[in-house]
């Protein structure tokens, strides 16, 4: 018997909560996707492209993170090493300017206008009160668009708090150094560190009241949609039923880590170290969690845009578990100190190989004739270049994800030299179907990254 293709936009409810659904062969043909509804002018049809935008601060020891030669990705520099398995899902950009970052006669504050200006396009006003004005970054411009097709219009992640007034870096507010996404030149978007609170964003539905009532009878978010699951196990395939228990599963494996985390004590840290802050208290399991809700994200097509600070712009956390007991940002700072530098590769090797993490998960989830990870677009990077130099030329920057089968991978691209960041950005959104003149101070578009 056939039965009638199954809303995309189903959602199974309970006590407190709202769970989108992943896409399902019930739903109909890939071209059906959000077909309970006239597809908007800006919508392509098949699998929706997906965004999003991860941030490292203090730059890179460029010699360990640029290949050697333009083209086919060879040999892989140190920094890179980690992203072996994934090889032929990425691509070096090389040659990107973020000209915002510089000072333009503000002096100092190359840590605070390097995140503000990264996705902005723009150059900060330097003030530590609260005039503070930047541009609209990329993700908002996209948000703007495409977000009223999904339950939240993007999504702020990241794993250091920071404060959002008063003086962080020569004269900037903390603000700048500390938020990368800006909805307008006056309103930025403060990140969530805290996994449980991202996962009630997410899934939270109905009043606050009922919420509290969920969490104070702990019980798994899945128990409260346990009837509107069975209703729909009948509607759908068996291939749908695998996927569903596959999606669940990765749900509860959240909940029972978050829950998890919240119970462990604090790590014992060697002396003179400061504990890193966020929740859990492990930062590779906090940056995992974190991954692993963006990806969650974007399965349920609960947004299609996001933006993931790893760390702080100007962050001087230690990273001890891979033997660097030093400060990032005063590493940073290394003066051609080879034993400096050699520290620094080893917190730049730890940041990509979190970022092999998510392309591995991303890419473990199948989504029509692909895999999730073709349905993306992961840039990576930093608008500082060279720590020391704190120049923000020749930027570190990597694209994941072909954004369905339209970027260049496996390669090295090396653009003319001081071509805006913001190029790229402008690039992103065209085949986001979010079509506008400019982004900050883009000029064009970048050809060399069509597939």
């Amino acid at each position: 018997m056939n039965r009638p293709p199954l809303s995309r936009r189903t959602l199974l409810k309970g006590l407190g909560c709202a769970v989108a659904l992943p896409w399902l062969e019930s739903m109909g043909s890939l071209n059906a996707w959000g077909a309970a509804t006239p597809a908007p002018a800006n919508v392509v049809k098949g699998a929706p492209k997906r965004m999003a935008f991860l941030y490292v601060p203090n730059g890179k020891n460029m010699a360990d993170w640029t290949p050697k030669n333009e083209g086919t990705l060879g040999e892989l520099p140190a920094i890179l090493k980690p992203l072996e398995a994934f090889k032929n899902d990425f691509s070096i950009l090389t040659g990107l300017a973020a000209d915002g970052a510089r000072a333009h006669g503000d002096g100092g504050g190359d840590h605070a206008r390097a995140l503000a200006a990264f996705l902005t396009g723009a150059h900060p006003r330097k003030t530590d009160g609260t005039d503070i004005r930047n541009g609209i970054s990329v993700d908002q411009i996209a948000a703007s668009r495409i977000g009223e097709h999904t339950r939240l219009p993007s999504l702020e992640i990241g794993t250091e708090s920071g404060a959002m007034a008063g003086n962080c870096d020569s004269g900037y507010s903390c603000v700048y150094s500390s938020t990368m996404s800006w909805k307008s030149a006056t309103t930025p978007l403060p990140k969530e560190v805290n996994p449980k609170l991202v996962f009630e964003r997410m899934f939270g539905g109905g009043v606050a009241e009922d919420r509290l009532r969920r969490d104070a009878r702990r019980k798994s978010l899945l128990d409260f949609i346990h009837q509107d699951t069975r209703d729909i196990s009948q509607k759908i395939s068996a291939n749908d039923k695998r996927k569903l228990d596959d999606y669940f599963t990765a749900i509860r494996d959240i909940e029972l880590r978050i829950e998890r985390a919240a119970k462990l004590p604090e790590p014992k840290m060697p002396a003179g170290v400061t504990a890193p802050t966020g929740i859990p208290k492990d930062l590779t399991d906090h940056i995992r969690l974190m991954a692993d809700l963006m990806v969650l994200a974007f399965q349920a097509d609960v947004t299609r845009v996001c933006t993931f600070v790893l760390a702080n712009e100007g962050s001087n956390r230690p990273y001890p578990f891979v033997g660097v007991n030093d400060g990032h940002h005063d590493l940073s700072h290394h003066g051609n100190d080879m034993t400096k530098k050699e520290k620094i590769r080893e917190i730049n090797k730890y940041h990509t190989t979190q970022l092999a993490y998510l392309l591995g998960k991303l890419k473990g989830i199948k989504e029509g004739d692909g895999t999730l990870l073709d349905h993306c677009m992961i840039a990576y990077g930093s608008a500082n270049s060279d720590g020391n130099r704190h120049n923000h030329d020749d930027l570190p920057v990597l694209v994941a994800g072909s954004g369905g089968k339209t970027i260049k991978t496996g390669q090295h691209l090396d653009m003319k030299r001081e071509t805006p960041i913001a190029n790229l950005w402008t690039s992103m959104l065209d085949r986001m179907d979010v079509k506008v003149e400019a982004v900050g101070d883009s000029t064009g578009r970048l050809g060399v990254i069509d597939a």
